[in-house]
């Protein structure tokens, strides 16, 4: 399965949190999609700023709230979803890693031009 097909997929509505967030849980920034075959998940794509550039997937039982933040606007005056997620302690998590098939395998996190190459993919998708 195509990366393309988790970063095309249509945004996923999260429901607010109405007080203080969970205290066991642990946050997470970007971008919400729903899963591309399992409605039991959310896929992630974090936000540049705070990490490298990554997609995560996580269970929608695991997430405890969630919080709207400022939508972001690219260089073509386009705005994007952004969502703060609270994501229970201890749950699993599955972080998609794009590399490039080589021999030794080149996983991009590892380069400077392999995160750059990965940041402009994600940003290629999240603007589609």
């Amino acid at each position: 399965m195509s990366i393309s097909r988790y970063i095309d997929s249509p945004f996923f509505e999260v429901q607010a949190y109405r007080s203080d967030p969970p205290q066991d849980a642990v946050s997470f920034i970007g971008s919400p999609r729903k899963h591309p075959y399992d409605d039991s998940k959310i896929i992630l794509i974090m936000e540049e700023s705070t990490s490298d550039s990554a997609i995560l997937e996580f269970r929608t039982a695991d997430v405890l709230g969630a919080q709207e933040m400022p939508s972001p606007v690219n260089a073509e005056g386009e705005s994007y979803s952004l969502v703060r997620l609270w994501v229970r302690r201890k749950a699993v998590g599955i972080r998609y890693e794009p590399f490039e098939v080589d021999e030794p395998l080149h996983f991009m996190h590892e380069t400077d031009s392999g995160r750059d190459r990965l940041k402009l993919h994600v940003r290629q998708m999240r603007n589609k």
